[in-house]
């Protein structure tokens, strides 16, 4: 949650053209739109209850043009259920900013996958890497993650993003202060706990945390007991919080985002001031 006063060649890599089903000869936008557009009119997936996935969800989002190949140069273990890839990036034109996502393109499989930045826009353009945070799931691109991708692993990746839209109008945000509730199973799922405290510590009232556990079984370290809430987050957490200088971000499981919308809306927030997006 955050308070707020707030071109054009396209690359394909060879090893995606049957990945990623892209035809070089087009526009990668267009043919994604096209895709999505055919597969639903001849599936009736508007009807169906059939889950949509990654590029169904955000075909009408701003992308950029860039896909660039990229090589696994770092895995590591962020919890038992979360990997951190650490991605060298070929294509020096690739960037982003924070708060952006990537379509993640794997040779052999047909699924693109959508997965949000962990590091900095900073780390790119120091190091030319960039690094996601996946946690298991049986969704293809985080199955592939988790069980087959190694060092060296090529893949590719393409940036996305709703700001590009919203500048354009003139509704970009300049955030002020912000207000984190997160929320997972045990302190050991509580990623980037450090990096957090780290930065509440260097901006004292700018950036506030509190963690919530919902099955917590040991003892809490005593560096996080102050910070620490056991239970979901609650509407009593929230509603503090209300009013019309705040924005929302809601990030998690569909339900999750479901649950807390709901959440928000019964306690008067505008559907206007309250963003997520779904992964799958």
């Amino acid at each position: 949650m955050a308070h707020a006063t707030i071109y054009m060649g396209v690359t394909i890599p060879q090893f995606l053209r049957g990945a990623g089903r892209i035809c070089p000869a087009h526009s990668t936008l267009t043919v994604l739109r096209h895709s999505a557009f055919c597969y639903c009119t001849v599936n009736g997936t508007l009807k169906s209850k059939r889950k949509m996935d990654h590029l169904e969800r955000t075909a009408s989002n701003f992308r950029q043009e860039v896909i660039s190949q990229a090589k696994v140069c770092g895995i590591t273990s962020e919890s038992e259920t979360v990997k951190r890839l650490r991605l060298a990036i070929a294509n020096k034109d690739f960037t982003f900013k924070a708060g952006q996502w990537v379509d993640f393109f794997i040779p052999g499989v047909s699924v693109v996958g959508g997965f949000s930045m962990c590091s900095s826009p900073g780390l790119l353009e120091r190091e030319g890497v960039l690094e996601l945070a996946v946690k298991y799931a049986a969704h293809p691109p985080a199955h592939w993650i988790h069980t087959e991708c190694t060092l060296d692993s090529e893949v590719a990746l393409r940036v996305g993003d709703l700001h590009g839209h919203q500048e354009s109008k003139g509704n970009a945000y300049k955030m002020g202060t912000v207000k984190l509730y997160y929320s997972a199973k045990n302190t050991k799922e509580l990623l980037f706990k450090k990096n957090i405290l780290g930065l509440m510590n260097a901006f004292p009232g700018k950036i506030m945390c509190r963690f919530h556990v919902t099955k917590q079984s040991s003892q809490i370290c005593e560096e996080l007991q102050p910070y620490v809430t056991e239970g979901r987050i609650s509407e009593k957490d929230l509603e503090k919080h209300v009013s019309k200088d705040t924005l929302w971000y809601i990030c998690g499981p569909p339900p999750m985002i479901e649950s807390i919308s709901k959440l928000l809306y019964n306690i008067g927030v505008p559907r206007n001031c309250v963003f997520f997006e779904k992964w799958w």
